[in-house]
């Protein structure tokens, strides 16, 4: 197949929709993401040759730097912070309470909660937060030119560098501050650099986005919403459900670097391989002959994190925050409801992760 990306114009890709091929070229150490790392310092700097940007990485320089963050994602760790993620959850549905009846559910609940836990894990002033919530928006933004996304980056590094630079005086507790005190010297501040990008980004955006698409799609399940809501026993089969059946991230590109054998499928080296997640978490090999959303179906290995060396570091945090955020915004206002129609509702559309721009709800 051709595609046509807004800002670098036609491309040929080759079209992986089957779960066991999507699964199995995730998986292949010839099918990689990223470009590499540019070393042609005369090229524009961009998150797509910066140093530290885990995807620009394979083999072992990513083992390496993937390695140096592992201990920060540990699920052990990870479920210790539940009682402060459900602090934060409750005091901004305490807000929404007083500025109610009518929020926009994406600005008001979706969007700051995983931006304050993210601030504090990376020791980001929370302060901050309208400016990398910005510049997380530009780079996703797919209209953009060539010349606005080399300006975004320009600011990007810049505002990292600086708190790099602060935290290599002062680490603190932060998960960033626990890197540079315990492995700084293997690092340089652009790696430092690239890691905290990635992190910053990857660690609000996509939870933002599936807390506010949950709370539409369950809105429109009223059944399902209902069982969310009242029973404990659902929500972590709930929040699979609904990592696979959204798949926010509906698409992601591998391209060959060797010839690969696809399940009976050959691929050239130098082919660019287009992984359909959307199509592959919808598979009859995965779900059967009921893909639509059920949230009382017993998790299956969607790859809405997807598979493999590159698979999300961050799953474990965003399954905690999202078991945490969607209950109790829905028990909080069990009239929760839309307050515009469904064809009203702006969809962030040219973008690598799908979503909201906003959702207006009452109750």
């Amino acid at each position: 197949m051709s595609g046509e990306h807004p800002r670098f114009g036609y491309y040929e890709a080759r079209a992986v929709t089957r779960y066991a091929d999507v699964r199995a070229a995730f998986g292949h150490e010839s099918a990689v993401p990223g470009p590499g790392v540019d070393p042609d310092r005369d090229a524009p700097s961009t998150l797509f040759n910066q140093p530290g940007f885990l995807l620009n990485y394979n083999g072992p320089e990513h083992a390496r730097l993937r390695r140096m963050l592992t201990s920060a994602f540990t699920v052990r760790r990870l479920r210790g912070m539940r009682p402060w993620i459900e602090q934060i959850v409750n005091e901004r549905l305490d807000e929404i309470c007083q500025a109610g009846p009518a929020v926009d559910l994406v600005q008001d609940f979706a969007l700051p909660i995983p931006s304050l836990v993210i601030c504090e894990l990376l020791g980001i002033p929370y302060a901050d937060r309208a400016q990398f919530q910005h510049q997380s928006a530009v780079l996703l933004d797919l209209t953009t030119t060539a010349q606005q996304q080399v300006d975004n980056y320009t600011a990007m590094h810049d505002y990292m560098a600086k708190l790099i630079a602060g935290l290599r005086s002062e680490p603190g507790d932060s998960l960033l501050g626990s890197v540079i005190r315990e492995q700084g010297d293997e690092l340089t501040d652009e790696e430092l650099v690239g890691l905290g990008n990635l992190l910053l980004i990857a660690g609000h955006e996509t939870t933002s986005t599936m807390i506010g698409l949950s709370t539409l799609v369950l809105l429109q399940h009223p059944d399902q919403l209902a069982a969310v809501r009242d029973d404990d026993t659902v929500v972590n089969t709930a929040v699979e459900e609904l990592l696979r059946y959204l798949s926010i991230v509906t698409q992601l590109n591998r391209r060959a670097v060797g010839d690969i054998d696809l399940n009976g499928r050959q691929v050239a080296a130098g082919e660019t391989l287009s992984l359909s997640l959307l199509a592959a978490n919808q598979d009859r090999e995965l779900v059967g002959d009921e893909p639509g959303l059920n949230v009382h179906r017993q998790p299956v290995a969607h790859l809405t994190f997807g598979f493999g060396p590159h698979q999300c570091l961050g799953q474990q945090l965003a399954r905690i925050e999202l078991r945490v955020a969607l209950p109790a915004l829905l028990r909080r206002f069990p009239t929760l409801r839309l307050s515009v129609p469904f064809d009203d509702i702006a969809f962030r559309v040219l973008s690598p992760v799908y979503g909201l721009k906003s959702l207006l709800v009452t109750w």
